[in-house]
């Protein structure tokens, strides 16, 4: 029987990541698995604890959103460690592309008794973060703005406050020159985003990069280019379903080492968290990660 712990962010997605899992532990317990609670101060806590019990041979569950789910599943990179994620957040955009089911009996199941699946991660370089590994995606310009908004409302919840900091971003926006090198190959484009992507979801729910696999070594870069603001928002629309890929200002390159240059100073994100400044260098790390899915 499997023996856990669980990495806690207490205040997940505005509310409580303890919620979360109390209904989660009484089936894993009551099945049999040992189950330690941990509960982290913050992102590099988090990464503290999941590495101790790594060392200890446990699964470690990531208790929160992308963000949690990122740093913890960064921290095991390259480890033997398995991890499981309890979504417990905003937007749960890595659970989402793991296929994980939302119900608590359906997702005990899963960490349970599921076969541990490997799946590419992204290192990140820049001078913020140095030899950082994240899940899901780092994305650079009107994204990373409206994620800020987001992650700061007091008002709003869920795809609601993602909606508002996108409407919010793009109202204020005026176009980057961005310079981008895949492998070696420089392309330089004016526009709103770049997206480097493990995952195809980002900003709860939105298919950016619908072709992106976890497992197939190489990372997409999604480019929106420069178009009429009433354009993009119809663009942000279309990223649910993945109708945005139809149009000439979206371009998809694909490559295993990416770098995001831009000619002022622009935000970037990785996994929901936004506190660096371009440039960044990021490369695929394939199958580097042990995931219950």
């Amino acid at each position: 029987m499997r023996q856990f712990t669980a990495v806690v962010n207490p205040t997940a997605g505005g509310s409580s990541g303890t919620a979360a899992l109390l209904p989660l532990a009484r089936i894993l317990r009551e099945a049999g698995a040992g189950l330690d609670t941990r509960y982290s101060r913050n992102l590099e806590h988090a990464r503290e604890l999941a590495r101790e019990a790594g060392r200890k041979g446990q699964v470690v569950l990531a208790v929160g959103g992308d963000g949690m789910a990122g740093c913890v599943g960064g921290a095991l990179s390259g480890t033997d460690t398995v991890l499981g994620l309890v979504p417990a957040g905003r937007g749960n955009d890595f659970a989402r592309a793991l296929g994980l089911p939302t119900d608590t009996a359906a997702l005990a199941a899963v960490l349970l008794d599921g076969t541990p699946r490997a799946v590419d991660t992204i290192r990140v370089e820049s001078a913020t973060h140095a030899g950082v590994s994240v899940l899901g995606s780092v994305y650079a310009g009107v994204d990373a703005v409206a994620n800020q908004h987001a992650n700061t409302s007091k008002l709003l919840r869920g795809a609601a406050s993602y909606y508002a900091g996108g409407l919010r971003a793009v109202a204020a926006w005026r176009p980057a020159e961005y310079r981008v090198t895949v492998d070696g190959v420089l392309h330089e484009r004016r526009g709103y985003t770049v997206v480097a992507a493990n995952s195809g979801y980002y900003g709860f729910g939105r298919n950016i990069a619908p072709g992106a696999r976890l497992d197939d070594g190489v990372l997409d870069v999604v480019v929106i280019r420069h178009a009429p603001k009433r354009l993009f928002f119809t663009m942000m629309n279309e990223l649910k379903t993945g109708a945005h890929l139809r149009r000439p200002e979206i371009e998809v390159l694909r490559g295993e080492e990416i770098r995001i240059e831009a000619e002022r100073s622009l935000p970037y994100g990785a996994d929901g968290e936004v506190d660096a400044t371009l440039p960044v260098t990021v490369r695929v790390q394939p199958g580097a990660l042990n995931v219950l899915a």
